[in-house]
């Protein structure tokens, strides 16, 4: 069988030999050594001489998978410079605190992660005493992506430190008391610890890369020079399989991104077994890092296999670690020496000659002892050859043994995840193990005890000395006393008061012209973070690029094809606009990043997110919620919104949903205008709130998500009168009524119903309106509802008031007091959208929604179809009336008929 990656001689001819003679002779050296030292060893001289050629430079294809060794060599290993026994210690106690914290909490059933922080407390430890800066020195320290279920770890080494107590140690994972820790990383539940929310499987990875790269983004514009602020993020191997962890590696490496390090902790199991069974998932990591160009370090194996490896004179012992398969490896771990020397050793002749110069003892210390990632030496090496990496990101494959520590009954077995408690005995060995001074009698009626070897101990005196060093405590978030942005110049909002006259707008230009004049202002204009995801051009942004520059660290390194053109394609390094490509992930990772500076870096940053709605929260959703953990500020702008406005497009574009989805995270704000004017009022808004003034009681961590619409329609001008801009932002308000308009059915007598539409929806209702007036006699008063949702969790606040004693009416049932016949409501999207505030309307309430799938039609077509436009209104109502004995039965059959429905 043809091998199909191999040369085939047609690829040959392509490329002239200009030395056959010289080409025969590296050919027939490379035959000759195989012939005569076999094909092993003329492997091991193509390989060394690949890397020798990589490393002078020399282009070659990359060679993407190195020995299953260390990268760098023990003789080649620079020496710590803090007191490794000391640190020792440390990890030690937070070893132990970690174990007892999970262990006391599972008498109430709250559950825990031991094994994890078992595995990477060196990975940690390290770090906190040589490398992650603090924000208490010049800058922003650096930004630590914890491993989500290393989080016991974390809090022991606060506790150590005197920043936790035990009482809160106790309430790990109970949180309604107010005393309480969150079970994993979560800003929003204990704010002054932790910065980034990642135990959502993936999104950690991914948010660190934005995160690297907004740094380098504030300081090539001039806001911050953040160069000095590191990213590390720790992942575990099986949580690469997330499609999110791997989703940018190349942009790190196209931007150069050497301020950012992955910490992989390869303890080659996830939550149910191996990562990889049969396979090797650091090699495969390797492969995938390298090829995207990242700087790979692996720290696989201790100083115990240094005496083996020595004696592997004829690379037998490196060609059997690359053979043997990650759930084997496993196993050596939970068996005997017997076992391994026959199953291990004994594959090969010259391993087999090779163990008989072992001890038992050696070789169980070397296969269930000695993992790279549990030695200071080889982690300090790792992390410092990080640092000093130049040019590109780098990744630390670090191998480790999950459970390490805890005892047999842990250590790599397959459901080490799902176990939350050790025995009191368990817990006796693992004392003796670590050393730690507790007696028998400090477990009193069978409870762990914690430990803590006293504030002024040597090593909480050292811990302390070390992060004052680095400066200061690790992980912290920094809540800064910012001044209130200064306010735009109120012309910008006030421009779109007066309508758009007779010309047709859609609200997502609306908002488009809004931001430019917003960018503009001379005091905030600079810290809006425009983010697009490669639809500038179909949101109407292609304006922005000459003036704002989109963002690239290597400029403009070519003559764009539309330079001569107005609106021709800018990149700079100092560009502001962030145009991602076709990734709605990794563009919300970068609203996140940017929406957070306020905090991470002490600059307050205004982001937009614009993308078609569609695609927003039903591909993001969950990066909405890390938003919402991250208490993160800005706006998110769902265009070309609604099932029906986007001819042509289909199923796969009409967005019915996406209010209903963005209604279930209680950090959005999430409004549906209909106007250009509502627009501007609800950002003008949103900067007062996240960025000026909040008012009392207000939540400045908010973000607002806006539907807008690809539909040009007539834009009205501001309704004169009291509390106009109030209703725009709190949801509802009349925006006119029979009498207003003009319409001939405004007399006493007649049937009257209120019509409630919000977005698009409010130019059927208003077409409705007249065609109920002209046709059938009825008085309609059309509403705009700005925020179904915003007018619901007023409602719901309401409720609980009362459940206190406090008598509070919702804003919804005080708007509409009075207001005479039924209420039917409209919208764009699926009914549950607008019946959200059923229950707390007082008058007869029905709705008219967008459900099922979308389909390719006219909008005429579309609405049509799913019995949201005009005519199908009017049925609607006259059927809500006719139910009342206002209007006639039959008027329901005949305006059935006389529309076509």
């Amino acid at each position: 069988m043809t091998d199909p990656y191999a040369i085939q001689p047609s690829e040959l001819d392509q490329l002239p030999d200009r030395d056959p003679e010289e080409t025969a002779e590296w050919q027939a050296s490379l035959d000759a050594v195989a012939k005569a030292a076999g094909p092993h060893r003329a492997a091991y001289l193509m390989r060394r001489t690949l890397e020798r050629a990589e490393g002078n430079g020399i282009a070659l294809p990359k060679l993407l998978e190195t020995d299953y060794l260390n990268t760098i060599p023990t003789a080649a290993e620079p020496s710590a410079p803090g007191d490794e026994e000391m640190e020792r210690k440390i990890t030690a106690w937070n070893r132990w605190n970690a174990a007892a914290m999970v262990t006391r909490g599972s008498k109430y059933g709250v559950g825990g992660h031991i094994a994890t922080f078992a595995s990477a407390a060196w990975l940690y430890e390290t770090g906190f005493n040589h490398f992650f800066k603090g924000k208490e020195a010049d800058g922003s320290g650096d930004q630590l992506y914890i491993q989500g279920h290393a989080s016991p770890g974390i809090y022991a080494r606060a506790f150590l430190d005197g920043r936790l107590d035990e009482q809160q140690l106790d309430n790990f994972r109970r949180e309604s008391g107010g005393n309480g820790l969150p079970s994993y990383p979560h800003p929003r539940r204990l704010p002054w610890l932790w910065e980034f929310p990642t135990v959502s499987m993936g999104l950690g990875p991914l948010s660190a890369i934005y995160q690297a790269r907004f740094n380098r983004y504030l300081t090539a514009r001039g806001i911050k020079d953040v160069s000095d602020s590191h990213v590390w993020a720790f992942l575990g191997d099986g949580e690469m399989d997330e499609p999110e962890s791997t989703a940018a590696l190349a942009l790190a490496s196209r931007e150069g991104l050497d301020n950012l390090t992955f910490v992989i902790n390869c303890n080659l199991q996830r939550l149910d077994g191996p990562v990889r069974a049969n396979f090797k998932i650091v090699q495969e990591l390797e492969a995938q890092f390298r090829g995207a160009g990242w700087n790979v370090i692996k720290t696989l194996w201790g100083t115990a296999w240094d005496e083996l490896f020595q004696l592997d004179t004829t690379g037998a012992l490196v060609r059997r670690l690359r053979e043997v398969p990650d759930a084997q490896v496993q196993t050596y771990q939970t068996r005997g020496a017997a076992y391994i020397r026959e199953d291990f050793f004994g594959k090969d002749p010259a391993l087999a000659e090779m163990a008989k110069l072992l001890s038992d003892d050696k070789i169980l210390e070397c296969f269930h002892l000695s993992r790279g990632g549990h030695e200071a030496r080889k982690v300090y090496a790792a992390y410092k050859a990080a640092v000093e990496f130049k040019g590109a990101p780098t990744v630390i494959l670090a191998q480790t043994v999950k459970g390490h520590t805890l005892g047999e009954g842990f250590a790599s077995k397959n459901a080490n995840h799902q176990m939350k408690k050790l025995s009191v005995d368990e817990f006796k060995t693992m004392r003796d193990l670590l050393e730690l001074p507790i007696k028998d009698s400090d477990f009193v009626d069978g409870v762990v005890p914690y430990g803590h070897p006293g504030a002024d101990s040597p090593e909480v005196r050292y811990l302390q000395e070390r992060r004052a060093a680095l400066g200061g405590p690790a992980p912290a978030r920094r809540t800064h006393a910012l001044a209130p942005l200064p306010a735009p110049a109120e012309k910008a909002f006030a421009s779109f008061d007066k309508g758009s006259g007779s010309q047709n707008v859609a609200t997502t230009m609306a908002f488009v012209r809004l931001i430019k004049d917003l960018v503009r202002d001379k005091e905030t204009g600079r810290r809006w973070v425009p983010i697009v995801p490669d639809e500038a051009r179909t949101f109407g942004m292609e304006s922005l690029f000459p003036s704002l520059g989109i963002y690239s660290p290597k400029g403009q390194t070519y003559e764009p094809v539309d330079r001569d053109q107005l609106m021709y394609y800018k990149e700079a390094k100092n560009g502001q606009i962030l145009n991602e490509g076709i990734t709605e992930a990794g563009s919300m990772a970068d609203f996140i990043a940017a929406s957070t500076a306020y905090s991470t870096h002490g600059e307050a940053m205004i982001p937009f997110y614009i993308f078609y709605s569609m695609f927003g929260w039903q591909r993001t959703a969950d990066q909405m919620w890390q938003l919402g953990d991250q208490l993160g500020r800005g706006f998110l702008v769902g265009a070309t919104a609604g099932r029906t406005t986007l001819t042509g497009e289909g199923l796969q574009h009409a967005d019915g949903h996406s209010p209903v989805i963005a209604a279930t995270n209680p950090a959005s704000l999430t409004y549906d205008p209909a106007f250009a004017y509502e627009v501007a009022a609800i950002v003008k808004d949103g900067l007062r709130r996240m960025y000026g003034e909040a008012a009392p009681g207000e939540d400045p961590n908010v973000f607002y998500y806006l539907t807008v619409y690809n539909e040009p329609m007539p834009q009205p001008a501001k309704p004169s009168g009291p509390g106009i801009d109030e209703g725009i932002v709190k949801g509802l308000y009349r925006f006119n009524t029979a009498e207003s308009a003009g319409l001939d059915a405004a007399a006493a007598n007649a049937p009257r119903i209120q019509l409630l539409s919000s977005g698009t929806a409010i130019h059927w209702a208003l077409k409705a309106q007249r065609l109920l007036s002209e046709e059938w006699g009825v008085a309609a008063d059309v509403w705009s509802a700005t925020s179904w949702t915003e007018l619901r969790r007023d409602a719901l606040e309401a409720d609980a008031a009362l459940l206190r004693g406090e008598e509070r009416v919702p804003y919804v049932r005080q708007a509409l007091h009075g207001a005479e016949g039924p209420v039917l409501a409209v919208s764009d999207y699926m009914r549950q959208v607008p019946d959200q505030i059923a229950q707390w309307v007082e008058q007869d309430y029905s709705s008219l929604g967008a459900d099922g799938f979308g389909l390719s039609d006219t909008r005429e077509g579309a609405r049509r179809h799913f019995g949201v436009d005009a005519e199908s209104i009017v049925v609607a109502a006259l059927a809500q009336l006719a139910r009342r004995g206002e209007v006639k039965a039959t008027a329901v059959k005949e305006a059935r008929e006389k529309y076509g429905l």
